[in-house]
């Protein structure tokens, strides 16, 4: 037997729970086709633009997550050890270089094998989740890509933590 013998029954579609939390938050989207909705996210260094896709044959919600950073070729290998760097610390989701947009992009699934329903609360865990990723190393990114740093330095700096107040 296949998997594909196996028949899903789901009480309701993932982008639409998804696109029902955007509506709630009075976040910003567009649903662009029944298996994909953007929703815009203002964070502290950019404005993220995170993208929910259904992929009905793996029984799975894809989230991408970008931000307004292009890579120039110069820097595509230091960006590249730094995705490395960077990719080793997390435990859900990864970033990628998208080479022929020179984007970097956060990405994460939520697999709902069997006919499972995605939940409100899963939905809204994976855009937080994405959004604090890229606010923790978007600095990272932009020391190597505009500071021209090494990508261990610009790590190093990025998550440098100060205690107190001054």
């Amino acid at each position: 037997m296949s998997l594909a013998d196996f028949e899903a029954d789901r009480l309701n579609h993932p982008v639409d729970v998804v696109e029902h939390l955007a509506s709630l938050n009075e976040w910003a989207f567009e649903r662009s086709s029944d298996h994909e909705i953007t929703i815009s996210v203002e964070g502290s260094w950019s404005s993220y633009h995170v993208s929910f896709s259904w992929m009905e044959d793996y029984e799975a919600l894809h989230l991408a997550c970008g931000f307004d950073l292009k890579v120039p070729p110069t820097r595509l290998g230091e960006v590249t050890k730094l995705l490395a760097l960077v990719n080793e610390q997390l435990w859900i989701g990864h970033f990628d270089l998208w080479r022929d947009q020179s984007a970097i992009v956060f990405r994460a699934t939520l697999l709902l094998s069997g006919g499972a329903d995605a939940t409100p609360q899963q939905c809204a865990r994976m855009l937080e989740s994405a959004a604090e990723v890229c606010e923790r190393y978007y600095e990272a990114f932009q020391y190597v890509v505009w500071a021209g740093k090494s990508a261990q330095d610009a790590l190093s700096d990025a998550l440098f933590e100060t205690a107190g107040e001054a």
